[in-house]
């Protein structure tokens, strides 16, 4: 059986690194930062480096962020979103639809360079969402 989870998805607007440093020297695990490569590569963040995705990881919890993008400038209270992940393609394709019914889909379900289909979109009642769905599923396409 498959399953997804939902875990808190931050735009630190350019304080990422500082951000989940602070976070995980308060609570120990495992931090990963990664930045774009020129190619459009993900690859491991040196110091001084944007942070495209980072994630925390420590007994179950799981915080995810970014430095955020500029084409996509955040105020208070919108930069956070609720993250679905997941390998279920269909049930997450579903959801994904169901939930921006009616809303504004910032950028449909796609295949990424990092091998991950990923959408995002914020629903008619203002709150944000990021679908990632792993390559372990058939991507259909369309």
């Amino acid at each position: 059986m498959s399953s997804i989870a939902a875990n808190p998805y931050v735009n630190f607007q350019g304080r990422a690194r500082e951000a989940l440093e602070q976070y995980y020297n308060a609570l120990g695990g495992t931090l990963t930062l990664l930045t774009m490569s020129e190619d459009g590569s993900l690859k491991k963040a040196e110091s001084g480096d944007s942070i495209m995705h980072g994630a925390l990881t420590s007994d179950g919890l799981l915080i995810m962020g970014s430095d955020g993008h500029p084409d996509y400038p955040v105020t208070s209270g919108d930069n956070i979103a609720i993250a679905l992940s997941g390998d279920d393609h269909e049930r997450l394709s579903a959801a994904f639809d169901a939930l921006s019914a009616g809303g504004l889909v910032k950028q449909p379900l796609k295949q990424e360079s990092w091998g991950d289909a990923h959408g995002y979109f914020t629903d008619t009642f203002g709150i944000n969402w990021m679908v990632n769905i792993s390559p372990s599923s058939e991507i259909k396409n369309g």
